[in-house]
C-alpha cells in the first residue's frame, strides 16, 4: 500500500546529531500511525518513536527520551526523526513503517507495527568518535 524511502543517516561522533527523514508515498485509508524502528546487528528491531496522524499524539522509547524528537509536515507526505546527543549504542539501521490501528494510543499502535512486514530500506546511523 505505501512506499517509505529512508534516509539522512551518516556517521557521526558521540554527542552529535542526526536527522531522519522518511517520505511516505502511496494509499492509506483514515488516520494512520508512522513510526522509527531500529535494528542493530544480531538483533530484532526495536521501536524508537511513534507519531498518530490524527492527533500528533507521540510515543518515545525510554532510551531515547529527551534527546530525539519525531515530527511530521503538514502534508503528512514526510516524517522526520531529530536525533541529538547521539550516542554509540544509538549505532543501527534506522527504519520507518506505518499502519492503521483503529482505537489504539500510540503507544500500543508503536509496538503493534514493530511487526509490520512492510519497511522502508532502511538508513544507517553509525555513531563512533
Amino acid at each position: 500500500q505505501l512506499h517509505l524511502v529512508e534516509s539522512g543517516g551518516g556517521l557521526v561522533q558521540p554527542g552529535g546529531s542526526l536527522r531522519l527523514s522518511c517520505e511516505v508515498s502511496g494509499y492509506i485509508m483514515g488516520y494512520y500511525t508512522l513510526g522509527w524502528f531500529l535494528q542493530a546487528p544480531g538483533k530484532e528491531r526495536e521501536g524508537v518513536s511513534c507519531i498518530s496522524t490524527s492527533d500528533s499524539s507521540t510515543y518515545y522509547a525510554d532510551a531515547v527520551k529527551g534527546r530525539f524528537t519525531i515530527s511530521r509536515d503538514n502534508t503528512e507526505n514526510t516524517v522526520y526523526l531529530q536525533m541529538n546527543s547521539l550516542e554509540p549504542n544509538d549505532t543501527a539501521v534506522y527504519y520507518c513503517a506505518a499502519g492503521v490501528f483503529l482505537h489504539h494510543t500510540v503507544r500500543t499502535a508503536c509496538n503493534i507495527l514493530r511487526a509490520s512486514d512492510s519497511w522502508g530500506q532502511g538508513t544507517q546511523v553509525t555513531v563512533s568518535s
